[in-house]
Order: structure tokens, then sequence, then C-alpha cells
């Protein structure tokens, strides 16, 4: 009988399978290229020590322009005009992953923000957060003043390419990751 650790489980062990698993077709198009007012919402994943990860999964939920919380099936098999308000993207070597979409609209008088999750190796769990659109003079949030000091971890910023919202995973810079708690 062997005294030696024993190998974990795969309950204790996450990937890296993402790119072989998850993405689909139109997975990063929450609504295709060349829809009016469609934006590129990007960035980068990378670690504490600020190396890329280059075999996450991040994924965004959202309203739409209108706030309204889409609930129609369909988030897999795109066609072309629905907007689920769902997208998936695999990161790539530089930690850089995007998604086509439109802005979210306020939901229930809240500031508009894209739900954010991110998969990767080691991680037992995703990682969940938000991604509020520039403030421009509004007022933060309850999320936002609880984040303190690192709340600017949770703003998008504009770019020439449209709003990029890097994720940090751990260490000094670490994103602001929410926990759930049951009731």
């Amino acid at each position: 009988m062997s005294t030696g650790p024993l190998p974990p489980t795969p309950g204790q062990t996450v990937g890296p399978f993402f790119h072989d698993a998850l993405p689909y077709a139109g997975d990063r198009d929450v609504v295709p290229p060349g829809t009016p007012g469609a934006l590129w919402l990007h960035g980068t994943v990378t670690d504490g020590a600020g190396a890329p990860v280059p075999d996450a999964l991040v994924e965004v939920w959202q309203a739409d322009p209108t706030g309204v919380v889409p609930r129609r099936s369909g988030s897999l098999h795109r066609d072309g005009h629905t907007f689920t308000g769902f997208g998936r993207c695999a990161t790539d070597r530089e930690g850089g992953w995007g998604v086509t979409t439109l802005r979210p609209g306020p939901v229930d008088g809240a500031l508009p923000f894209f739900a954010v999750a991110v998969l990767a190796r080691g991680l037992l769990d995703r990682l969940v957060t938000r991604a509020y659109l520039p403030l421009d003079g509004a007022a933060p949030d309850a999320l936002l003043r609880a984040a303190g000091e690192r709340a600017p971890t949770l703003l998008c910023a504009p770019d020439e390419h449209g709003l990029r919202f890097d994720l940090v995973l751990q260490g000094e810079a670490e994103t602001v990751f929410l926990t759930h708690t049951a009731d």
C-alpha cells in the first residue's frame, strides 16, 4: 500500500480544457460585427505576477441597451439577429479576450454593467465580477462604494477599439471579484 499523496480527482482539478471543450461558433459575437451601436469589449487576463493567462475563458452576460435582461434561449446557437446577452471568449497566447456587443442599459435604475466570469487552470470555481461602463459623472452604486480604493478595477476604460476591461486574478492590482453567499 502506497503512503504517498493520492492523485487529485477530476473534481479537484480544472483544465486546461477550455479551448477544446467550451468555445463554439460565434461565441464572442453577442451581436454580429457591424451591428449598429456594436462595440468591442476586450482586455487581458493576467496572473498575480502580471503574466498573461493563455488558457482562460471569459464569459459576459448583460442587459440589452434598454436595460432589459434577455430571457431567450439560443445563447449557444447564434442566429445573427437575436440578442441573448451572453458571450464567451477563450484567451489568446497573450491573455487577450474580447466580445462584440452593445452597451447595456441600466437595470432597475442601477448603473449599467457587464457581468463577467473567468474560468482558468488552477481555479476550482469561476471568478465573477462586474465591468461597469465609464461613470461619466454618475455617482458610484453600492458595489463600487463598497470596493473603495479598488473600485477602478471594476470600471471599463474607453480606448481606440471600444471598451477595455482587464482581469487580474491575484496580487496587489487584483480585480475585485464577488463572492456568493447562501441565504
